[in-house]
């Protein structure tokens, strides 16, 4: 192991905390147990950064990356043994350039900084997601994170023109291009996006942005099957002419259990129906855009295909409708030992999987305590969480999803990475060739395994 008096020495005594004063705070936000690692680091720059992996390398020393800690598939759990290596200081942001519609940004930076900066050059930063207060943009490159607007600007991988990373030896690569055309042999970014640490640590990036959007109009539709709701998928990204930027389904009892806890049982929508969607776009004519909306909105109901629908009139309403989406807190109180799968299918047969899930669940884990299904239809990815009253079976519940996610042709991780969680059931998703070729990579960047070993593979 390293002496942290050595580490002292390259980002100074301030930044570097020892391993009993991080047993003071929990792992992250998900589990709670005491942080166990030799210490942590936070350099400067990207040159402290080169020489911490450099010493870390040179003496076989294991390292894990850390963000906003809020992911959940146990991506930094950490050892007594293993250094810890905070880029909270790396968190600049350039001022945008509004003509190319690029801005470069450190990887400590807070997603909703970034957010709020680009908005106030009159631009948008197309990633985000519930956790946009507290998750980095580091960690949200390292594990490809998706989230709500995916369906218009793509996930974390789209956003980036230009990266620097460090790889394990401390050599710096830096490709900070700012623009979409690139054809100079490898593209080694995409290496580095989604790979979780395991191959370098990701320092800074280019970022794509957008126009800001003037308008929002949001509305939860009704549907009595879920056959009605893929078609409406399709008609709202035809007839809003490119507009619509969220597609939210939520099955009924997710979305009736959070009405309960959250609005005192006082639904926006009267009645009860099998699935529920939250869907927004955003334009640049106020006016015309709010009128097509109700348009198509309209549109969708004469078709027979929306059952019932609420277009939100203001941005309290707003804000309420999206809350039924996104507060999780009573679902974490509910599930006292929570089982949560983060999963990619084709459009065509998610119905068919969560019915095999909830059929699985009744029969071979009766005490289960409810199933939750929601997701990102318009990119093929659901989240599915159940609970069980302690926490025998986990496993169990565990096997039979994921070998139900292997039999409908879906992927185990949409857009939280695979980490510790997962990495046992990587084989549902890719081949014994794939992850050979995932060891190969692994070993030709990362030969002494310092970079948070045992995760992904």
């Amino acid at each position: 192991m390293v002496d942290l008096d050595d580490i002292r020495q390259l980002v100074g005594a301030r930044n570097v905390v020892d391993g009993p004063a991080l047993r003071q705070r929990p792992q992250d936000f998900w589990i709670h147990a005491p942080t166990e690692a030799l210490g942590l680091a936070r350099p400067a720059d990207v040159q402290e950064l080169s020489a911490l992996l450099g010493l870390c390398h040179a003496q076989g020393q294991a390292v894990i990356v850390e963000g906003g800690r809020t992911n959940l598939v146990s991506a930094t759990q950490s050892t007594a043994e293993t250094l810890l290596i905070s880029l909270d200081r790396l968190d600049d942001i350039d001022a945008p350039d509004r003509q190319a519609m690029t801005v470069e940004v450190g990887a400590g930076a807070i997603v909703e900084t970034i957010q709020q900066r680009c908005v106030a050059d009159g631009l948008r930063f197309g990633l985000d997601f519930g956790a946009r207060g507290s998750a980095t943009l580091g960690g949200a490159l390292s594990t490809n994170a998706g989230g709500f607007q995916a369906l218009r600007y793509g996930v974390a991988r789209d956003q980036v023109l230009g990266l620097e990373c460090v790889l394990a030896d401390g050599t710096v690569l830096s490709h900070l291009t700012p623009f979409v055309k690139d054809n100079t042999g490898y593209d080694l970014k995409h290496l580095f996006i989604g790979s979780e640490g395991t191959l370098g640590v990701i320092t800074r990036a280019v970022l794509k942005l957008h126009p800001a959007p003037q308008s929002v109009n949001t509305a939860l539709l009704a549907f009595g099957s879920f056959d009605a709701v893929a078609e409406t998928l399709g008609l709202m990204g035809r007839d809003l002419h490119g507009t619509l930027s969220s597609f939210e389904i939520m099955w009924a009892e997710f979305f009736h259990f959070n009405v309960d806890a959250l609005l005192n049982g006082r639904s926006p929508i009267t009645g009860r129906f099998p699935y529920y969607v939250l869907c927004e776009s955003e334009g640049f004519e106020a006016d015309v855009d709010a009128a097509l909306f109700e348009s198509v909105v309209g549109r969708a109901i004469e078709k027979g295909l929306v059952a019932d629908a609420v277009i939100a009139s203001s941005s309290r309403q707003r804000q309420e409708l999206w809350k039924i989406r996104e507060d999780f807190e009573a679902e974490m109180r509910l599930f006292t030992t929570m089982i949560d799968f983060d999963v990619s299918l084709p459009l065509g047969r998610m119905e068919a999987f969560v019915d095999d899930v909830a059929r699985c669940l009744n029969e071979d884990a009766p005490d289960n305590l409810g199933l939750h299904v929601l997701g990102h239809l318009g990119d093929g990815n659901l989240h599915v969480t159940t609970g069980l009253p302690t926490p025998e079976g986990k496993s169990e519940v565990r096997r039979l999803v994921y070998g139900l996610i292997s039999h409908y042709g879906g992927s185990i991780s949409a857009e939280h990475g695979v980490g510790l969680a997962k990495r046992d059931y990587l084989h549902h998703s890719r081949t014994a060739a794939e992850v050979a070729t995932m060891r190969l990579l692994k070993n030709a960047l990362d030969p002494k395994g310092i970079l948070n070993p045992g995760k992904v593979i």
